[in-house]
């Protein structure tokens, strides 16, 4: 079964670029994943420093392969998450 991930994050507006950059790379190396199926992102449009993250896996595995890889960590865990003033994530089995 399909597996989903919605993300929203918010960070400054002096720390969008920076964030931006980071994701748009990650976008690159997860859609090289073999069991990635969709990776967007996308920029608020009435939100300053505000993105969206809509992901979809073939399964739960290949997300978790996807949240172990060293760029995740790179990108993701080091660089993004600490510039963020909140983050939500839904997970979700596709039906």
């Amino acid at each position: 079964m399909a597996y989903a991930v919605f993300a929203h994050y918010r960070c400054r507006p002096a720390d969008e670029a920076t964030v931006r950059a980071a994701l748009l790379k990650m976008r690159e190396q997860t859609r090289a994943e073999p069991g990635n199926l969709v990776y967007e992102v996308h920029a608020e449009a009435e939100r300053p420093g505000g993105f969206v993250l809509y992901e979809v896996y073939a399964d739960r595995a290949g997300f978790d392969a996807h949240a172990s890889a060293a760029y995740f960590d790179e990108l993701i865990v080091a660089t993004v998450r600490p510039l963020l003033t909140d983050r939500t994530v839904t997970f979700a089995e596709v039906l």
